[in-house]
């Protein structure tokens, strides 16, 4: 994996994620625990529709994201839920890969192809013996794949396809004749998520964590606010000793820029022990960008943790893909946009009342506002790694002059780099 961190990110960034084959795009989608943390990924070969998807595109997409990565890199104590097929199943690049952290999603059989149920069952059993954890869809719990019910690592309820009135009866089946975890799929409001945890269900996947609930009256939180107005006297380039009266007032940033800044995701070789020591390494442009990074460790309760992931995988994202298109400044600036890509989420305003309290380059606000200017496609293409957007991926990468090897390598690293931050 290459050496690439906050201090020199702009020699490596169009190095390729290689593997055999034409190389192909992917996306992501978190999993999330009750406590709204991201406990995994599922990850989706972009390429080609996922009902066509073959062995050779499941061998590709294992290939561009694993070997971009391994078992004891951040991304790889997470699990990665990979969609197959029954061929690819029997394909060798299984045994190329460590399971451990690998979950292997099985689709059902189609209707004409039932009664090759139990011909198919001695392969997933060597599979599960190999050390892959298995998902099923629901259709895992009716009669006929009773034999592989027995299999399940986890079961999949999909809530744009279940109706709302038979769910409750799925978990109690799924409960009642097997010990796999259930992952409620699709969860794209609030009531859902707040419908199926009641039930029981521990793990969820969807984009209702990233919306933002806005309540009426919500004011920034105290530790936010502080955070606002150091990024402010960043921007107007204050001197150390007033930046430092706002770290004073609050201890907990203090700790909280020097735990940041000492991580190993900042790459940094000496130890940072003040915060003029911080600013002599750093300079002020990187301290806005650490400030900003910072915003998304300051969620209360009512923000999921996952929240603040995300946020600084779209800000990673940006920054690299943008690392040798635009000038070092306005990398800077898309690693923002990227991090404040949520910024409504974590304090719980609306965008234009969010931005109306922090000072930003012109270029940041109109990416966020008005989706215009030139951080604008950086950040549509990195929200289209998370989502089936396939037209918008293909639009802005192919606007930006970007390939796939391109864009997964920074995709990868991006992932790997949020989670090595710990949030």
């Amino acid at each position: 994996m290459p050496n690439n961190t906050m201090s020199d990110n702009h020699s490596t960034s169009t190095s390729p994620v290689s593997g055999p084959g034409a190389p192909i795009a992917f996306a992501h989608q978190a999993i999330l625990d009750a406590k709204r943390a991201i406990i995994g990924y599922e990850l989706f070969d972009r390429s080609v529709l996922s009902s066509k998807h073959t062995a050779a595109s499941d061998a590709q997409l294992l290939f561009n994201v694993l070997s971009g990565t391994d078992v004891e890199s951040p991304i790889g104590k997470k699990d990665l839920f990979i969609n197959c097929t029954h061929d690819s199943l029997s394909g060798g690049h299984l045994d190329l890969v460590a399971p451990q952290r690998v979950v292997l999603e099985i689709p059902p059989l189609t209707v004409s192809d039932v009664d090759q149920i139990l011909t198919r069952l001695p392969n997933l059993k060597e599979i599960r013996r190999r050390g892959f954890r298995l998902a099923f869809d629901y259709s895992v719990l009716t009669q006929p794949y009773a034999r592989w019910l027995e299999l399940a690592s986890f079961i999949k309820l999909d809530l744009s396809v279940i109706r709302p009135q038979s769910i409750d009866s799925y978990i109690k089946l799924a409960d009642a004749k097997s010990t796999a975890q259930l992952i409620a799929e699709k969860v794209e409001t609030p009531a859902q998520y707040e419908m199926v945890a009641s039930l029981g269900v521990k793990l969820f996947q969807g984009f209702w964590f990233a919306k933002p609930v806005l309540v009426q009256g919500q004011s920034v939180r105290p530790a936010q606010a502080n955070i606002l107005q150091l990024i402010n006297l960043v921007r107007k380039q204050a001197s150390t000793a007033e930046i430092e009266e706002v770290l004073k007032r609050d201890p907990t940033l203090s700790f909280t820029l020097l735990r940041f800044i000492n991580s190993a995701g900042f790459g940094l070789r000496t130890e940072v022990t003040s915060f003029k020591h911080a600013v002599m390494l750093l300079g002020l442009n990187r301290l806005f960008k650490w400030a900003a990074l910072l915003l998304t460790t300051s969620h209360g309760d009512e923000t999921p943790p996952a929240v603040g992931t995300t946020a600084v995988a779209r800000g990673r994202l940006m920054e690299l893909l943008a690392a040798e298109l635009l000038p070092p400044e306005e990398c800077d600036n898309a690693f923002v946009v990227g991090v404040f890509s949520l910024l409504d989420t974590m304090l719980g305003l609306s965008m234009e009342t969010a931005l109306a309290t922090v000072s930003l380059p012109e270029s940041v606000t109109h990416a966020l506002l008005h989706q215009a200017g030139p951080l604008a496609p950086f950040l549509e293409l990195t929200v289209a790694c998370e989502t089936g957007d396939d037209e918008a991926f293909g639009r802005t990468a192919t606007l930006l002059g970007l390939n796939n090897n391109q864009v997964n390598w920074a995709h990868v690293q991006a992932l790997v780099w949020a989670e090595s931050m710990g949030m």
